[in-house]
């Protein structure tokens, strides 16, 4: 009989290792993600649990960008209220590219599905790396992932930001939190 403890300890192990080998695989676009790949594995090996929101108050998210022949999808956050790419917490047994999709959908109610995946099937990569504060104290070791398959337009659903919209990768750029410049113009070149 498999002990329940040791295969989860073995899927998590894994995950770790995935999450580290892909963000050190990270082609940085810019100064800033070279810094957040330096410093998001400093933090993330300091860790005990870093997928886990209650863990510590340094956890890796999950965002999306949203990329279609319309450009790109912002949300303003409700909290912060600045112009962000969807996204946010792990759920528990959640990878960070499902949590991905996830939140894309609940933020945005777009049908949208992850890019870049490889030939073998298995998990992207992440598209862009950022370390950066996230509300009540919290550092937020995000990855990035390229979501599309749609160009409809976002309806959010109640209780989430009602400010959801497709923009051109010009527009994006000036709304946007100045820490997305690099991740945008990237985006724009694809």
């Amino acid at each position: 009989m498999v002990d329940r403890r040791c295969l989860r300890l073995t899927v998590v192990v894994d995950l770790r290792s995935r999450v580290r080998a892909d963000v050190l695989a990270r082609d940085p676009v810019d100064q800033r993600e070279e810094e957040s790949v330096r410093r998001f594995v400093e933090l993330f090996d300091a860790l005990s649990d870093p997928f886990a929101e209650e863990a510590d108050p340094v956890h890796v998210t999950a965002s999306s960008f949203v990329v279609g022949e319309r450009g790109m999808v912002l949300h303003k956050h409700r909290r912060l209220g600045i112009w962000l790419q969807p996204g946010g917490h792990i759920d528990p047994g959640e990878t960070p590219w499902d949590a991905s999709v996830r939140e894309t959908v609940e933020e945005t109610g777009l049908d949208v599905r992850l890019l870049d995946r490889p030939a073998d099937g298995g998990p992207p990569p992440p598209a862009h790396v950022d370390v950066h504060p996230g509300p009540r104290g919290h550092t937020h070791l995000d990855l990035r992932y390229l979501v599309g398959g749609t160009e409809a337009d976002p309806s959010p659903p109640e209780g989430e930001s009602p400010d959801v919209a497709w923009f051109d990768f010009g527009t994006a750029l000036q709304m946007a939190e100045p820490g997305l410049a690099g991740a945008i113009r990237m985006l724009r070149e694809m």
